[in-house]
């Protein structure tokens, strides 16, 4: 299972005026005048090998869907219709951005998390994501109905864009105007001007200088606390069962375990399978998939969590937030119902198919929905997530002060016996 669109990770929006993004909020810094682009002249008309390339990637996208979408009946959408509007679009941009925004507007059609298409910047860097390369630091999510604008979520520290005093909750502002889009590369020693809002409402153009960095783990376990075990996992990516697996052996029986998924995008179905074989017994019904057909397969562990012969019967609890999506929501989902971890933070994204990526002729990439999806409990958790037993979440206040409510709320309940009465279970006999 795999993330909705990556641009929507590299992008947000805000519905402030253009106004406070004119040229003269960049001529009071000679620095960044020198760097900012020159004023955006009307695109010009596409030459012959772009239309030819605009017209290979639409089509491509408009056959996968039409032939491969886990709904045949594509939820009603006139699929045709869609053609006669949004090809005339693709075929006409002078640039990715137009292109890839044309797809999207497509794809939105079908009112689905996982079906989306990033361009081909957008997917070099993440097909880079686990290695060294130049990089600025931000890590950004796009606002609903606003594609011109992104959310500052995290900012990398020691990064160019933490030397900038770029901070979390600020926003790109992306109208094509000026400054750098997510659309392009990012190179090392080729600055990038960033028109940007800071917390408080003020422009804050800003030039980030691209450097080579180490990559970030996707994997982080933390011992720092007292009998528990925090493990941090930033994407179900290949290795996490045998990681995990690596961190739970030889754990005390009175150690506490928190398994922190806020902010993970999902990603691949066998490493979900894996995590949950480290707290369920093996051939545990978890969730069952539906194909385009009709078909309908249940989904069992499978007993993959490294070398550990069986789960461990450690205390759990699992932190989500809004943008847990897909494998991080079914995740929390299947220990919830097997009522063996308790689930603390905010609801999680409600993007929960089983999906897969193809490349498009152009380098970029098309997600979509292959299967539709419920937990062993019948419950679709797609438009709903997970809703967490505790709530907990963290305000601009605390974010900015180093405080995490949810990790302290999680390892209160820990603490408590049974969860406050809740019985947890590993029960061996399969559902």
């Amino acid at each position: 299972m795999v993330f909705r669109r990556l641009i929507a990770r590299l992008t947000a929006s805000a519905a402030m005026s253009l106004a406070l993004f004119a040229a003269p909020a960049f001529a009071d810094d000679p620095a960044i005048a020198a760097a900012a682009p020159a004023p955006a002249a009307a695109p010009a008309a596409p030459g012959r090998e772009r239309v030819r390339m605009n017209q290979r990637v639409f089509d491509h996208v408009w056959n996968e869907v039409r032939r491969e979408y886990y709904d045949p009946h594509l939820h009603g959408v006139d699929w045709n219709a869609a053609r006669r509007t949004w090809r005339p679009v693709a075929l006409t941009a002078p640039d990715d951005r137009t292109l890839y925004r044309s797809l999207r507007g497509m794809l939105n059609l079908l009112d689905d998390d996982h079906a989306g298409a990033a361009p081909p910047a957008v997917a070099r860097r993440q097909d880079r994501l686990r290695e060294r390369r130049a990089a600025i630091g931000l890590s950004l999510r796009a606002e609903a109905n606003d594609q011109d604008s992104y959310v500052v979520e995290q900012v990398r520290d020691g990064s160019p864009a933490a030397e900038a005093g770029v901070g979390v909750g600020w926003r790109l502002i992306t109208d094509g105007a000026t400054g750098w889009t997510p659309e392009q590369d990012v190179v090392e020693g080729r600055p990038l001007v960033l028109t940007m809002i800071d917390a408080e409402g003020a422009a804050r153009p800003t030039i980030l200088n691209p450097r080579v960095m180490e990559p970030r783990p996707a994997f982080v376990a933390d011992r720092t606390r007292p009998g528990v075990l925090v493990l941090r996992v930033e994407g179900f990516e290949q290795g996490l069962g045998r990681w995990m697996g690596e961190q739970l052996a030889g754990l005390t029986p009175d150690t506490d375990v928190v398994l922190d998924l806020r902010g993970n995008p999902g990603g691949r179905l066998m490493e979900a399978d894996a995590v949950l074989s480290c707290f369920l017994p093996v051939n545990r019904a978890w969730a069952t998939r539906t194909s385009r057909t009709g078909r309908r397969i249940q989904l069992r562990t499978a007993g993959g969590c490294g070398e550990l012969t069986g789960p461990v019967a450690n205390d759990v609890a699992v932190l989500v937030d809004n943008q847990s999506r897909s494998a991080a929501e079914l995740t929390p989902a299947a220990l919830q119902e097997a009522r063996r971890a308790l689930v603390v933070g905010e609801p999680t994204a409600g993007a929960v198919l089983i999906s897969q990526e193809t490349r498009l002729p152009d380098g970029g990439r098309l997600t979509l929905s292959r299967a539709d999806f419920v937990t062993s409990g019948g419950v679709r958790l797609e438009k709903h997530g997970v809703k967490p037993d505790v709530a907990a979440s963290a305000t601009a206040d605390d974010q900015r002060a180093g405080r995490d409510p949810a990790l302290e709320a999680a390892v209160a309940a820990l603490a408590e016996a049974g969860f406050g009465g809740r019985a947890l279970s590993i029960d061996a006999a399969p559902l």
